[in-house]
């Protein structure tokens, strides 16, 4: 006989291990589906030393650490979880469940719950500027996944986002020196980050733009050009970390016939999306207001399993306080 899932929740990062987690406490028989061969998703595939400062109660946490916190919350009840599994195709049957097909068979439930970041992405990535060789011998990179790496090197961090600006902060505890690069003055982090950016020993570069990059030695040439003049200024580096973003593919969710917003899909106050039982949260989804944090997911985690909830047993009373959920 086959397995009717009340919730499968795709996508293991934090977001789906806090959903999971929260189906768990309503007794909902839940799976997660992750296609990674672990569970975290980029907190944890890509930025596994980063410090994550937007968790309620928690000052800072790296990321790693945040996965295995969740992964012993979730031992409290165990839900089953799908390594390495992708999903194809999201199906609504005759009897309102959801066949769910995957590179590991089909799955049945009676709703799902969608959690995967920004799916299918790569590093928004500098053309022309720089031989792709020195990606390959770690001059030139785009993730942190061991600070020792950057130890006693001097590093060059490019972007001026949040990412960047922690990364400068977090390298200026190992590296020898950390310069910061931003075709802006001002940056687009975190005030709070920025002002540490601005009152720590990382050199800060702005208005520049990353022109040539070079290897020289056993080192790189950094070629900048000061934004709207003829003016360059070359320096050197042992590492370049960029930070310029995310570029991420759509195509998954259009064939799960899913209406879009650029690469995000849309849903409304309850996570509803345009299909029935399909819910989504986190950075996956859009609405007016959305804020791209992990804070932000985890509240919208409980929402779209009350929804889905209500929505599969009307019948059943819903608990309105987490402290209600054990009693």
């Amino acid at each position: 006989m086959t397995h009717i899932y009340d919730l499968l929740i795709i996508g293991g990062g934090p977001v789906g291990l806090f959903t999971a987690y929260f189906a768990s406490m309503r007794n909902a028989d839940v799976a997660i589906i992750e296609s990674l061969p672990q569970v975290g998703g980029q907190a944890n595939a890509l930025f596994p030393e980063k410090e994550i400062y937007d968790i309620g109660g928690i000052p800072k946490i790296k990321a790693k650490q945040l996965i295995q916190q969740q992964l012993a919350q979730l031992e409290l009840f165990q839900p089953e979880i799908k390594l390495s599994t992708t999903v194809d195709n999201i199906i609504e049957q005759a009897d309102g469940n959801l066949l769910v097909t995957t590179n590991h068979g089909e799955l049945q439930a009676k709703a799902v719950i969608i959690a995967i970041g920004t799916g299918s992405f790569a590093p928004r990535k500098l053309n022309n500027v720089y031989d792709p060789a020195l990606e390959d011998n770690g001059q030139v990179t785009y993730f942190v996944k061991n600070l020792a790496d950057f130890a006693d090197q001097n590093v060059m961090v490019a972007g001026g986002g949040d990412s960047a600006v922690d990364w400068a902060l977090a390298l200026e505890n190992v590296a020898q020196s950390v310069t910061i690069i931003h075709r802006r003055d001002q940056f687009r982090g975190l005030e709070s980050s920025v002002q540490k950016l601005r009152d720590s020993t990382v050199k800060i570069m702005t208005p520049y733009l990353l022109n040539q990059v070079t290897p020289a030695a056993d080192q790189l040439q950094i070629d900048l050009k000061k934004v709207k003049t003829d003016d360059h200024q070359v320096v050197a580096a042992d590492k370049l970390l960029i930070n310029y973003g995310f570029v991420s593919d759509s195509r998954l969710l259009r064939q799960w016939q899913l209406d879009l917003a650029g690469s995000k899909i849309k849903v409304n106050t309850k996570m509803e999306t345009n299909r029935p039982k399909v819910y989504a949260v986190g950075d996956a989804v859009t609405y007016p207001g959305k804020l791209d944090l992990i804070a932000v997911g985890y509240a919208e985690a409980p929402i779209a399993v009350t929804t889905a909830l209500q929505t599969i047993y009307p019948e059943k009373i819903q608990p309105l306080h987490s402290t209600s959920l054990f009693n």
